[in-house]
């Protein structure tokens, strides 16, 4: 089953860093978030990667035209043999297909774009700015043992504002964090798709969360996996300073994989 990863947009919410590269290339302690994506996938068997790409299409190109640069130890000898000499060479056991899907095409239109390199077969679709440490394997079985179009991994992610317990005379009482538990599911990402949905996305203008979602869920044909894991989306900031800080402290749930 092959895997696309939206990685086209601009990121504005997290321009620090988007000015110069995609979203999805931006680093947490040294890697980009899209290859932490990956590398989750991976861990599960999903090995052949087609990523729409767009803004800065390029610098994702060629990140992975010189991965074991990126990931080896190389000597470069400048002497009479200008020779370069890999060490540790590091092999992912990856096929990845980097479509350049355009700069303002929607999540939708991206998805239509790379139908000529999935073919008529399920695939698996995520965005490229958001971990889970969901076991992806059981989102395919539940996806095929409901026998709907679209499965969409739902989540609830954590309040970003704390909450005030005020009694009946407006005094404050509390203060509390606002639990996962308390806010409504959302789209996670981490979805499996029947090739039939390309047929609900009309064209570049098409953003797939609108009307091919919505027009899936009334004929009954879109299904929510619920999931009460770890899930966190970058897209401050903020939140990149917390996915690294659970690296640094070896505590991140979704490094599924060894190193």
């Amino acid at each position: 089953m092959k895997v696309v990863i939206l990685a086209g947009g601009y990121g504005t919410r997290i321009s620090e860093e988007s000015m110069t590269r995609p979203k999805p290339m931006i680093e947490i302690n040294g890697d980009p978030i899209l290859w932490h994506i990956m590398k989750e996938y991976s861990h599960y068997g999903f090995n052949e990667f087609i990523i729409c790409a767009g803004y800065k299409q390029h610098i994702i190109k060629e990140f992975f035209a010189n991965y074991y640069l990126h990931h080896s130890d190389i000597t470069l000898d400048f002497s009479a043999e200008n020779s370069m000499t890999v060490h540790n060479n590091v092999v992912e056991p990856w096929k990845v297909t980097i479509v350049d899907t355009g700069l303002n095409t929607l999540t939708g239109g991206r998805i239509k774009r790379v139908r000529k390199y999935i073919g008529e077969e399920p695939f698996l679709l995520t965005y490229g700015d958001g971990v889970c440490d969901v076991n992806i394997a059981d989102v395919v079985a539940f996806h095929k043992k409901h026998g709907k179009l679209a499965t969409m991994t739902a989540v609830q992610p954590g309040g970003r504002f704390g909450t005030l317990e005020i009694n009946g005379n407006g005094v404050i009482e509390q203060f509390a964090e606002k639990r996962k538990e308390d806010g409504g599911w959302i789209n996670g990402g981490y979805m499996v798709l029947e090739p039939q949905v390309f047929d609900y996305i009309e064209g570049d203008s098409t953003t797939f969360e609108r009307k091919p979602l919505e027009k899936l869920s009334e004929e009954g044909q879109l299904i929510a996996y619920k999931y009460n894991g770890f899930w966190q989306c970058m897209d401050t900031m903020k939140d990149k300073m917390y996915l690294e800080e659970l690296l640094e402290k070896n505590k991140a749930p979704w490094k599924v994989w060894e190193d």
